[in-house]
Parts: structure tokens; sequence; C-alpha cells
């Protein structure tokens, strides 16, 4: 278990960004909203990677003139958290098992060094937490190391797992556990994935093949497409939710390594130029430190206000 509450990772987590915006809007005050000022206070959301959108409504907000003219940069910071959780409330969707025929499939993409095989043990916990039977695939035979890792993570949350040798058929791995899981009456089957994009029409091939397999067994399934994202990685998190969701159709994400070095404002950008549900985020190393969060508290710990009417 990990020190300190699940509030206190977060506040951790999302340090470096809202040390940032708060250090950004020092001395700017709201009581003279002429052009200069809106220009500084969407300056200092764009560099803390909130993103063009959502600067462009914090300052459209300001703007319209509804504050009372003393309002200082409290007050800035308040319609900023107010417009975050906006934006975040409409994507905080915790992955819900509601497949039936059972199992539930959730194919776990992203490149790697995203975090996706420790994030997939995460995602593992999360679920038996909730008393629901899981069991993991190593479809990502393109590394004897994924497999490994994976492997050990099965052994040390206890959960059984499907794995070939290194450079083995994916799809034929997946089957295998579709079957397995289906006999057992596993409630989720979490499925591990290669993460190469060096070579996308490959990737895309796999996938293709993983999907038609799995079409064979459950025509329902994948019921999701999770993408694993390191929010240390600012801008190329985004990049990186163009290019799955053209090869491998994205249904969620996921946001990995908050540690308090990320650049915790490109979730909000991730949640408003996509839309996609974010189903977690990870705070931290250990096994649970991954969860589905609460918009109102992240907007206002990003915003550095989480503390006021405490």
């Amino acid at each position: 278990m990990s020190n300190g509450s699940w509030h206190d990772r977060l506040l951790s987590g999302f340090k470096r960004t809202s040390d940032r915006l708060t250090g950004n809007l020092v001395g700017l005050s709201a009581a003279r909203l002429d052009e200069e000022t809106l220009d500084e206070i969407e300056e200092a959301l764009i560099a803390s990677d909130l993103g063009p959108e959502m600067a462009g409504r914090v300052r459209k907000r300001l703007a319209a003139g509804q504050y009372e003219r003393n309002m200082e940069e409290l007050g800035i910071r308040l319609v900023v958290a107010e417009e975050v959780e906006k934006t975040l409330a409409q994507v905080a969707k915790p992955l819900e098992i509601e497949a039936f025929p059972r199992p539930q499939v959730i194919l776990v993409i992203g490149v790697n060094g995203s975090g996706k095989t420790t994030t997939i043990a995460k995602l593992a916990h999360l679920f038996q937490e909730q008393d629901y039977a899981v069991m993991v695939a190593a479809g990502d035979t393109f590394r004897a190391a994924a497999i490994g890792q994976l492997k050990t993570w099965a052994e040390r949350i206890g959960v059984p797992i499907v794995a070939g040798p290194e450079g083995g058929d994916a799809a034929g791995i997946v089957y295998d556990a579709v079957k397995k899981a289906t006999e057992i009456g596993t409630d989720v089957l979490i499925v591990d994935t290669a993460g190469r994009l060096q070579n996308k029409r490959e990737l895309m091939d796999e996938l293709a093949k993983i999907r038609r397999v799995l079409g064979r067994l459950n025509p329902e399934a994948p019921h999701d497409v999770v993408l694993v994202l390191d929010a240390t990685t600012g801008q190329n998190a985004l990049s990186q939710i163009e290019v799955f969701k053209e090869v491998a159709g994205v249904t969620g994400l996921v946001m990995t390594k908050l540690d308090g070095t990320a650049r915790g404002g490109v979730l909000v950008n991730a949640a408003e130029k996509y839309g996609l549900p974010i189903h977690a985020i990870g705070v931290g190393e250990q096994v649970d430190d991954l969860r589905p969060f609460d918009a109102n508290e992240v907007a206002r710990i990003i915003a550095g206000v989480e503390e006021l009417n405490r």
C-alpha cells in the first residue's frame, strides 16, 4: 500500500502543474481586465500545458466581465478550476464491467515505455478490489521483457496469465486466453499488445488479426481498447492519441506517471481536444496507485485552490 491518502498522492502528482500555473499567474489581477492582462492570463494557461482551447475559454469567461472589480489571482484560479472541472467531468468515466456473456475483453495499447504492462497489473488489481475475477494475456510477444514483466505482476497480484514464447502469434495467445477465461468464468480479460509504432502497418495488421480472432469467439469483443499515455511526455502524448485512434480504434485512455515531474496539464488538454473517456490516472509506482478520478478534486488541485473551504 502506498503512503498517504489518494488526495495527498494527487496533490503530489499534479504539483508541477499546479506550481507552474500559480507561478505564471502571480501578480495578475482581474481588477483591470484589459486586453494585455487577458493576453497574459491566456499565455499563463497555455504555458501550464492546459492547452489553447482551455486557455481561450477561461479568457472568454473573464472578458465577459461577470466578476467583481477587485477579483485577484485567487479568483482567476477559481475560474480556471470551474472550467477544468467542466471539461474533466465529461470524460472521467471508470471502466465498467458490463459484458454479457463474460469475459469483458480489454485490449491495452500504448508505446513501449509508457507504463503499459504495469498499468495492466494495476487495472487488474483495481478490478480485483471490485470482486471481479481477472485474467491477463501476454499479447506483446515482440518483447520477451514484456512477457516476463507481466508474468511477474500476475504472480504478485494473484491472477492467471496466458502467455507464449517471444515472437509467438499474439492472436493465438488471445484466442487461448478467451477460451480459458470463458471456461473458468472469468469476468475480465486484459490483453497486452505490442507497442511498436515504428511500423504502423505491421501494428495495424496484428491488431486486426486479434480483432478477427476475438470476433469468432465473441462478436462484441474487444469491448474496450484502452490507450496508456505517459504524462511526462507532455504534448507527445497527444500525438500518440492521434495515431492510435487511427490504427487501433481507441475507446478510452489511462494516463500514467503523474508523479510530480509530469506535465499534468496534458490530462486537461487531452480531454478538451479528444473527448475520449479517461478511465483512470496513475500517480505512483505501487499497485494501488491507479484509480478513477473525481473531476472536481483534480480541477481544484490543478488550479491550486483545493484547500479552499476545507
